[in-house]
């Protein structure tokens, strides 16, 4: 099965390292970064796990949770949540899912549906596409899908930006233009007509080009 924006997240039940959770159940009415290893004790994911749970605060500003996901058992993340507080600074503070089986990476299509069933002997090099991060709404949709290399650590800057874009433009008619960041002047969405945004904007916009309309973020 492949996923894209929009859909939506498949559902599931797995064990963590915060226990049993049913996966749309924990989402709740909040936002969810989902983020995925393809094996425990792998370097750049264990400075990874450390940095999101450092981001603890700005995520729950965000009305944000994070979970982890890796192709090993609980147990494992267990022995591994212990390396990386002692390495990175900072303890696991969200559940980290356990999936020994492969079903949870299947499921959202970061392995081929024919690629076994068990994580045991396989290596980081055959899990390779276990790199990917989802930005889940509370509506259960898929907003935002990225996919790294195991040599390249993922920049979660980069990713909390994200998250303030998506969540400003499902809030307001806008988008956001190249390089924005918080503060940032956004563009009124092609779908609003200078009729309506005028009734928004009422001090109006600035059009560098008949398509391009500039606002304050609202």
């Amino acid at each position: 099965m492949s996923l894209r924006i929009n859909d939506t997240a498949p559902d599931f039940t797995a064990d963590t390292t915060e226990g049993t959770l049913r996966f749309h159940e924990w989402i709740g009415d909040s936002w969810v970064l989902m983020f995925s290893h393809p094996k425990d004790f792998t370097p750049v994911c264990t400075t990874e796990l450390g940095a999101v749970a450092a981001l603890k605060p700005q995520l729950d500003a965000r009305n944000t949770k994070a979970i982890g996901i890796s192709v090993d058992g609980v147990q494992d993340h267990e022995a591994w949540s212990r390396d990386i507080e002692v390495s990175q600074g900072t303890a696991i503070n969200y559940p980290l899912i356990g999936d020994p089986s492969l079903e949870i990476v299947k499921l959202y299509d970061m392995l081929p549906a024919d690629d076994g069933d068990s994580a045991e002997g396989r290596t980081a090099a055959n899990n390779a596409t276990a790199r990917s991060v989802f930005l889940i709404g509370p509506d259960k949709k898929i907003k935002v899908i990225l996919t790294y290399p195991m040599t390249t650590g993922r920049n979660f800057d980069e990713i909390l930006r994200i998250v303030d874009s998506v969540q400003l433009t499902a809030k307001e008619q806008v988008a956001t233009p190249a390089n924005w960041k918080q503060g940032d002047d956004v563009i009124i969405s092609p779908g609003v007509s200078d009729e309506a945004a005028a009734e928004k904007y009422p001090e109006g916009w600035e059009s560098p080009l008949p398509y391009i309309r500039l606002v304050k973020q609202p």
